[in-house]
């Protein structure tokens, strides 16, 4: 095989990508205005309908536009030998491979950020705006901002030289150091994330006494689960959206409920929500996800070894000198369609232990405000209650409200 054949390959990948991601899309576009199946007329009524289809409909019409954007500015890219230019301008300020990496890397990620924070800024400021959903301050908007750019030069540069590290001392064995570094990244990142990384950009308060700690302290005790740990995190700091989860092991376990969700749902509701939370974690889906996400990442680690060391993967995006940064570009974009796979096994494992929370909180709790729950929030969020099953199989991690209804009620 010849870089040529190879960069071509890269090309296919990339627009057949996009065709079969739009398509998707405009599949599920066609079902916008179905008629509400009975189980969910009561979730909408006419005007809040009207309004969730114009959301809908929004979002396609924009979401066209700024993949439309990213894939010509994609292919431009590689036809005009973008990565050998930014790659001779990171060689000309050091030789050593590492320094080369990062300053290659910090050049492609600004410029990328610099030329998609336009459309985040639309999509927050106008139509998250427009249609009641959007509390984010300008001044919080680009101090998030900020701070992601120094969380990912920080832990994303200390990754990379790692893994580049390894490669320069063991070789072809390196996948095996990087796996580990990473697996201990992952595991900590699990166990502290709630510590560690939320309160840079969220307040988190002890959920206060009251009526709804005693009635989730209650539950907790019925279902036998040790829960003394229970958020609340300012939400509604930039969105009306709801939502709640649950993090860590062992002392560092908790869950954490939005201000949004305690607003919006009856304690009741709350509680059945927080059952749901339990579920998870009382059928090991939180360990599951850990395990198999570190697995993953071996297996990938371990293909990348096979073929980082070989030259064509840098000549195929038109940069003559082979590097490691540049390989990993290339592997990245031929691995998509196996990671495409894998992700489609994974969205398949979390609908499947989302029914099995279901009825761990039904079980344990009650499925009726369990229920309501669910129709409010899909009806605070605007949801889609008509999506198109193709499109449902290839995104969602959860199934559709209409799906876990029917579930609830068996």
């Amino acid at each position: 095989m010849t870089a040529t054949t190879l960069f071509y390959i890269i090309i296919a990948i990339l627009i057949i990508d996009f065709i079969i991601d739009k398509t998707l899309d405009a599949l599920n576009a066609k079902h916008f205005k179905d008629a509400i199946p009975k189980e969910l007329q009561d979730v909408y009524d006419e005007t809040e309908y009207k309004k969730s289809q114009d959301y809908k409909q929004t979002n396609y019409k924009f979401g066209i536009l700024t993949s439309s954007f990213s894939i010509v500015l994609t292919l431009a890219f590689l036809f005009l030998d973008g990565f050998e230019i930014v790659d001779k301008i990171a060689r000309s300020y050091s030789e050593n491979p590492i320094i080369i990496a990062l300053i290659f890397f910090g050049i492609i990620m600004i410029g990328s950020d610099i030329l998609t924070t336009p459309f985040s800024y639309y999509k927050t400021f106008v139509i998250e705006e427009k249609f009641g959903f959007n509390k984010t301050t300008k001044k919080t908007f680009w101090l998030d901002k900020i701070k992601g750019w120094f969380m990912m030069a920080i832990i994303g540069s200390l990754i990379l030289s790692a893994i580049i590290w390894f490669y320069q001392s063991t070789g072809k064995h390196f996948w095996l150091y990087a796996w580990a570094l990473i697996t201990i990244f992952t595991v900590f990142i699990n166990m502290f994330y709630a510590r560690l990384i939320v309160p840079l950009f969220n307040k988190q308060t002890p959920l206060e006494e009251g009526s709804l700690r005693d009635k989730i302290s209650k539950y907790a005790q019925t279902a036998g689960f040790t829960l003394d740990k229970i958020f609340v995190i300012d939400g509604s700091k930039r969105s009306t959206k709801a939502n709640a989860y649950f993090s860590g092991f062992g002392s560092e376990k908790r869950v954490t409920l939005y201000d949004t969700l305690i607003n919006d749902l009856e304690e009741e509701e709350i509680v059945a929500v927080l059952a749901h939370e339990v579920g998870h974690y009382k059928k090991k889906h939180i360990v599951f996800n850990l395990t198999a996400s570190v697995l993953l990442t071996g297996l990938t680690l371990f293909i990348l070894s096979l073929f980082i060391s070989n030259p064509l993967l840098s000549q195929a995006l038109g940069v003559e000198t082979p590097s490691f940064h540049i390989g990993l570009i290339a592997f990245g974009i031929l691995y998509s369609p196996l990671s495409e796979i894998t992700n489609l096994i994974m969205n398949w494992f979390s609908r499947k232990f989302e029914y099995q929370a279901d009825d761990y909180a039904k079980k344990t709790y009650k499925a009726a405000p369990l229920i309501t729950s669910l129709k409010k929030l899909s009806k605070n969020s605007l949801s889609n209650l008509t999506p198109h099953k193709a499109y449902v199989f290839m995104h969602y991690s959860h199934p559709t409200l209409l799906e876990r209804i029917k579930n609830l009620k068996r």
